[in-house]
């Protein structure tokens, strides 16, 4: 499995790297805590509509996925891909 690290600037306050495996996230950095994907992420598509992680990664702009950091909690972040950086759009407790 091969594991990509993309790195985004400082955005509302919270620097941000998501880990792709397999062109897949699979593990990020956020608000300064380490979280990992413990779900099968989904794939969000410009027209706003949800598809599998096997939708073509050209077709994705963003992901959606569950995370869990070391302390047990769990989030449901959607992730967008903009000018060239990742940024976390919204959560979801």
């Amino acid at each position: 499995m091969a594991m990509e690290a993309v790195r985004d600037g400082e955005r509302a306050g919270h620097d941000l790297a998501l880990w792709l495996a397999d062109g897949v996230s699979a593990r990020m950095f956020y608000a300064g805590r380490r979280w990992t994907v413990s779900d099968m992420p989904t794939v969000l598509l410009r027209d706003g509509r949800a598809h599998g992680a096997h939708t073509p990664a050209d077709a994705a702009i963003g992901w959606r996925f569950q995370a869990t950091d070391p302390s047990g909690d769990s989030i449901v972040f959607d992730v967008y891909a903009d000018a060239g950086h990742w940024h976390v759009h919204r959560t979801y407790a």
